[in-house]
């Protein structure tokens, strides 16, 4: 049974969410979501997600492609996350492209194309400049 990991914030569901749920799930038998929570968010990008973390939990656990949401309390932790969840498949999405290449001694590390023309910083810039 292959165990597939992923982090985010997935903050404005949109589009390329659901895609990376799903090229990540077809590489194995169950979907892990790390979802960030509200005080990693203000920390790592100086502002909170406009969806609570209990909201965006609901969001991504009612996805058919995700067996099992989780918090992710610290970058810092990734290591422990991936024991923890006993993870075959480390998934990001390519703007990550080597910044996770040390966990590949715990398990595979895939970086995924990411959708096109789709970002969740550009919706929210897009959405306060009106």
């Amino acid at each position: 049974m292959k165990r597939i990991i992923t982090f985010g914030t997935f903050d404005l569901f949109h589009v390329g969410h659901a895609n990376l749920f799903e090229r990540a799930a077809a590489m194995g038998d169950t979907l892990i979501v790390g979802v960030s929570t509200d005080d990693l968010n203000a920390d790592k990008k100086g502002r909170t997600p406009i969806y609570s973390f209990a909201d965006r939990v609901k969001i991504i656990s009612s996805l058919r492609y995700v067996d099992l949401c989780f918090a992710e309390e610290s970058l810092e932790k990734k290591s422990e996350y991936l024991r923890h969840y006993q993870a075959d498949i480390l998934v990001m999405g390519d703007d990550w492209k080597g910044r996770f290449d040390h966990l590949k001694d715990i398990c595979d590390v895939v970086y995924l194309e990411r959708t096109p023309s789709v970002s969740t910083t550009e919706i929210i810039e897009v959405i306060t400049s009106k």
